[in-house]
């Protein structure tokens, strides 16, 4: 937790953020395609196709916005930012095949376009890449971030796996889950940024819980979006996480309030793959009834609360601000 100070307030703007720090995202760009050459061209062609997809590359721009609140220049350092994209970039191939999705970011996913094989093995290949790289660093603190974060991917994948088709899920158990397939990533991007700007350890902690209330936060926004958001903007099908059977907080919150006949035809035709469009639309309802949406959302925000706290350690800088921009930005996006 950081010490309690108020939060200092930006008057930045996210356009304004991207703006700011434009040179550092195209260096990390750079670095992305000059890294991508495999000898496989197949390998490429995957890759190439999600990381032009669409993606906002978040974790590479709080990387360099936590290495910048020191007052450092990053330098060389910003390649971190291309190789903790490929991790991202590899557990997106890796899901879209275990979701059996169809769309990503409204295009066709990888999986659609070459398969579920090809896509698992272009995303083995983006995280032992990454790996490479980084170990060439010779930083034990960064390798041993960036190690736990994989490790952390790997797990929460598994419970996600087993959680899968079990309604009855508790809200602790769910956040767990969060926490490690969502947050274990920008908080090593926090981390790694600030270790590599020259933070103190107390510093890199507080930049570590700051990047991890903040991916529970933004994951969170996601499943209040995955029930209300402009299906267009979203660029998936709403009401997706149910029909895959993944259980998700307004799935968690309203089921307790639901008639125990409701509840007990709901969670069997969960747990036998058996939802269908006319569920989705009584569920959705049931939950703006009883409040379920906004009680996520209310989640998302007090998660981006706690996440602000932990930069008070910090001194008022651009960075910061910028920072604080992007944890709004994260909890109150449309798509």
């Amino acid at each position: 937790m950081g010490s309690g100070q108020p939060v200092i307030q930006s008057s930045l703007t996210m356009d304004e953020v991207w703006d700011l720090y434009r040179r550092d995202l195209e260096e990390i760009e750079s670095h992305i395609r000059h890294n991508l050459n495999a000898e496989a061209p197949l390998i490429n062609e995957i890759a190439a196709h999600i990381l032009e997809g669409g993606g906002k590359r978040i974790r590479p721009l709080l990387l360099s916005l936590c290495y910048r609140l020191t007052g450092s220049i990053p330098k060389n350092d910003l390649v971190l930012g291309s190789l903790i994209e490929f991790i991202h970039t590899a557990t997106l191939l890796h899901d879209d095949v275990l979701d059996e999705a169809a769309l990503r970011r409204g295009r066709p996913t990888a999986r659609r376009i070459w398969g579920n094989r090809a896509s698992i093995l272009a995303g083995d290949y983006l995280y032992s890449r990454a790996m490479h790289h980084i170990a060439a660093f010779k930083n034990h603190e960064v390798n041993d971030a960036m190690a736990l974060a994989c490790k952390r991917l790997a797990e929460g994948e598994i419970l996600q796996l087993c959680a899968n088709r079990q309604p009855l899920l508790s809200e602790s158990e769910y956040l767990r889950i969060v926490e490690y397939k969502t947050g274990a990533l920008l908080a090593a991007a926090c981390k790694v940024g600030g270790l590599m700007g020259g933070v103190s350890p107390l510093q890199a902690e507080e930049l570590y819980q700051f990047g991890l209330n903040l991916g529970i936060a933004f994951q969170l926004a996601d499943d209040w979006l995955d029930y209300t958001a402009n299906e267009k903007n979203l660029g998936k099908t709403l009401g997706q996480d149910l029909m895959q059977g993944m259980v998700t907080l307004p799935l968690i919150h309203v089921l307790p309030c639901l008639p125990a006949d409701d509840q007990r035809t709901l969670v069997a035709k969960i747990e036998r793959n058996a939802v269908e469009e006319g569920d989705l639309l009584q569920l959705t309802a049931h939950m703006h009834q009883h409040g379920s949406l906004g009680y996520t959302r209310t989640r998302s925000r007090e998660y981006i609360e706690t996440a602000l706290l932990n930069l008070a350690t910090f001194e008022d800088s651009t960075a910061k601000r910028a920072l604080i921009v992007v944890a709004d930005y994260m909890v109150n996006r449309d798509c």
